[in-house]
């Protein structure tokens, strides 16, 4: 993973903004949390709520199921609640912030943002027409797959017919066939029209 990807997997979405938590912050700078957030302190008044704020144990909470922190590492047992920061916020970050570590960082950190932004304005048209296209086509096979199936009646029907005239020919035949005598033996009293009585 490049260094504009794990940035990028490390912007979460909270109250409808893009942000970045402290922590995750830190770790980039190559400072400790504790650090990061003395020098946002000492600083306060660059950062109005719309640049930072401190997330609610209830945001915390569903932030850590989403990314998988509840267990076994980093975060399981925070004394703090983290500190989100926006997009300004980390322009603002940036300029408290002087090392180099800091500054290659925020670089990257601009970078990662502005992809985002571009790949949410920019539609992906390729995907639409994509499944544009596999749409038709699964019209196209559903039509082959009914025509096939009403050309199948229409060839069961006719054989059904064709049985139905057969039957009906056979039966007008038999009717023209004079009876035949009964073969074997007669017994005495029987006579052909009194068949009742056996």
């Amino acid at each position: 993973m490049d260094n504009l990807q794990l940035i990028q997997s490390k912007i979460y979405e909270i109250r409808g903004r893009k942000v970045m938590l402290d922590r995750d912050l830190a770790e980039l700078y190559q400072v400790t949390t504790g650090n990061l957030n003395k020098a946002v302190k000492r600083n306060l008044k660059r950062f109005p709520p719309d640049f930072m704020f401190q997330l609610t144990a209830e945001e915390w909470e569903a932030l850590r199921f989403q990314i998988g922190i509840l267990k076994n590492g980093r975060g399981e047992h925070t004394k703090y609640l983290p500190y989100a920061f926006t997009e300004q916020g980390l322009a603002m970050l940036s300029g408290i912030l002087n090392s180099d570590i800091a500054i290659n960082v925020n670089i990257s950190i601009m970078r990662a943002f502005v992809a985002i932004r571009q790949m949410i304005a920019s539609p992906k048209t390729n995907k639409i027409d994509e499944l544009e296209k596999r749409m038709d086509a699964i019209e196209n096979y559903i039509e082959e797959v009914f025509s096939d199936y009403n050309d199948i009646n229409d060839d069961t029907r006719m054989q059904l017919e064709l049985i139905n005239q057969t039957l009906a020919e056979l039966q007008v035949k038999d009717r023209g066939c004079k009876e035949r005598k009964q073969i074997g033996y007669k017994l005495p009293g029987y006579e052909e029209d009194d068949k009742t009585k056996y």
